[in-house]
């Protein structure tokens, strides 16, 4: 979760000194389209609100919120107000520093939970993401030794309290298909105010035209097409909140070229016109 954020397959980068990212996200509006990386992330809203979805399914997380999404699983977010929240992502390859065994291992943090018991960990683990905030922002003298005592906190809290064991079938076949589908997502990144030939990008992924679409359709939940214009759609709707361009250059720009389809898009998408969103 980024304004910022421009990647489909997302190459986190993060500090040698505690190998994870964590950031408080201040967003004053965007949308970022379906991605996926090799990481844990957890989203804790302290104000406002922020629309994610998971594998297709939508949830509104409100401030005071946070949610869980698991390594190598499909996700987009968006908002449309002004928000705030802490985003920390952990790298698979750090975690099984510490838990080799983590690819067996699915993570859920359901908040909140009907169960008193599980609700009262969720508070404690959200009241150590607070604790890695302050440190965060603050960087007092020792400022690494707080962080990763707190790092460490939180990765026994998510292994004791937050895992499951599970058995993947064909995982393997899964990790391949995601290599071929980041080929894809990279290339789609790289050419997406352009058209593109459903044979050419098929062609990226080693694939048969017809095969590829139904691959395309079954991981990202959506047709080649409309992903890429939904990439469109994000790069559009940050040139307008952070700029005074024109509508009309910003869809040249971002290679939008049917005004009509736009139109009818960005009301589905944003419940609201450019110029209302510029207002």
């Amino acid at each position: 979760m980024s304004a910022q954020n421009k990647d489909t397959y997302e190459m986190i980068q993060v500090p040698k000194n505690t190998g994870v990212r964590f950031y408080t996200s201040v967003d004053t509006g965007s949308y970022i389209p379906s991605h996926w990386h090799p990481a844990i992330e957890i989203i804790y809203m302290l104000e406002g609100e922020l629309t994610v979805t998971v594998e297709n399914t939508s949830r509104l997380l409100s401030a005071g919120q946070c949610i869980l999404i698991n390594p190598s699983i499909i996700h987009a977010t968006q908002c449309i107000s002004p928000n705030k929240a802490i985003v920390f992502q952990i790298p698979m390859d750090f975690i099984s520093l510490y838990l080799p065994e983590v690819t067996q291992l699915l993570f859920t943090i359901d908040d909140p939970s009907d169960n008193p018991i599980r609700q009262t960990k969720i508070d404690i683990f959200k009241d150590t993401l607070l604790k890695m905030q302050v440190a965060n922002d603050i960087r007092p003298e020792g400022f690494v030794l707080r962080f990763n005592s707190l790092l460490f906190e939180v990765l026994f809290q998510l292994y004791h309290n937050f895992s499951t064991r599970v058995f993947h079938a064909n995982r393997s076949q899964r990790t391949r298909d995601l290599d071929r589908l980041n080929e894809v997502l990279s290339y789609t990144e790289a050419h997406y105010n352009e058209p593109v030939a459903l044979d050419d990008v098929a062609g990226v992924a080693c694939l048969e035209t017809g095969y590829f679409c139904r691959f395309f359709k079954k991981y990202m939940g959506t047709t080649f097409l409309e992903y890429q214009n939904e990439l469109r759609l994000s790069r559009i709707y940050h040139d307008l909140v952070t700029t005074q361009d024109t509508v009309q250059l910003i869809l040249e720009r971002h290679g939008f070229t049917n005004y009509k389809l736009f139109r009818r898009m960005f009301q589905e998408r944003f419940g609201a016109t450019p110029s209302q969103i510029r207002k």
